[in-house]
């Protein structure tokens, strides 16, 4: 869906991606033809042919190897999802060979046309950001040798330990509103230097994003980073304009701090139960390894920040 805004630096106005209202069936009409056409015949085992006028498969080929007929895959991809099974989805999703995370997609969006909220979640249009509570502060004040903290589904920083706060150090700034990793991943410039492999970064944000949108799509505060950051980021609009999705889970990831330079990091996130939507992620380094060495650097170099700031604050 799009709606109207005004680009900086543009007379007029540009169509950019929002999720106002969240057309459903628009988002799953888009989302079922951008998978399609990233499968060609030769992976799904069909003959390719020489007169082809579409990217990837045809719907036909597509219902043929989901086992549905032409015109219920065809009602399928012009957005009208709701009341289809189980079994249908699954062999949709095996048909055109989507991953896991967007298997799970498909079927938030079938919930969301269905009326069905994801579990847990709230539909109320609440924008702040829910405070941490005291024990959840006091158990990432535990974590003392890894990066900890709790990011929420709008990729607001809601809470990190004494070694996160230095880790993210370029994110939190000098305070102000909550520090948010989508808009410093595409509105801050200091984010191509704290993420060298930007681009893949950019990816893996947007794609997470996307995975979000479809779980809870009546979030008004969501909706509305979707629309500021595709008003002021090409890249942001190009990626989400994709439907790619992703979920994040486990892996490595390469940053450049500031004050201690490379970092290697294996991240681990985990669901909070009591918080539905909000995930702990845990950022550590090879023990014996030169990131080891620099996180431990980097805890000293923020303990001693704390202090500095501690100290002002008594003589202010």
């Amino acid at each position: 869906m799009y709606r109207q805004y005004t680009l900086p630096g543009r007379r007029g106005a540009a169509c950019v991606p929002s999720l106002d209202g969240m057309d459903n069936r628009a988002e799953v009409r888009e989302f079922l033809m951008s998978r399609r056409a990233k499968v060609t015949p030769d992976e799904a085992g069909l003959p390719g042919g020489s007169n082809r006028r579409v990217p990837g498969l045809r719907r036909s080929e597509v219902a043929m190897l989901a086992g549905v007929s032409v015109e219920y895959y065809s009602k399928l991809e012009r957005g009208a999802i709701a009341g289809a099974s189980a079994s249908v989805l699954d062999a949709v999703a095996r048909a055109l060979d989507l991953d896991d995370a967007e298997r799970a997609h498909l079927l938030d969006l079938a919930r969301a046309a269905d009326g069905i909220p994801t579990s847990g979640r709230s539909r109320g249009r609440t924008t702040r950001p829910a405070e941490p509570r005291p024990s959840l502060q006091w158990a990432l004040e535990a974590i003392t040798d890894a990066v900890a903290f709790v990011r929420d589904p709008r990729q607001n920083l809601l809470a990190t330990n004494a070694l996160g706060r230095a880790f993210y150090a370029p994110v939190i700034g000098d305070g102000g509103r909550t520090p948010n990793l989508a808009r410093f991943q595409f509105l801050d410039p200091a984010a191509r230097d704290f993420y060298p492999d930007w681009d893949l970064f950019a990816q893996m944000c947007v794609g997470v994003m996307r995975a979000e949108a479809g779980r809870n799509p009546h979030d008004r505060a969501f909706q509305d980073l979707v629309g500021e950051l595709s008003t002021r980021s090409e890249t942001f609009r190009t990626l989400w304009a994709a439907h790619d999705v992703r979920i994040h889970g486990t892996g490595t990831k390469r940053f450049h701090h500031p004050v201690v330079g490379e970092l290697t990091l294996a991240f681990e996130e985990l669901a909070i139960t009591a918080e539905p939507g909000q995930v702990l992620l845990v950022y550590t380094a090879e023990p014996g390894s030169p990131s080891a060495e620099r996180l431990r650097l980097l805890a000293s170099w923020g303990a001693d920040e704390d202090a500095r700031g501690v100290a002002a604050g008594r003589a202010g």
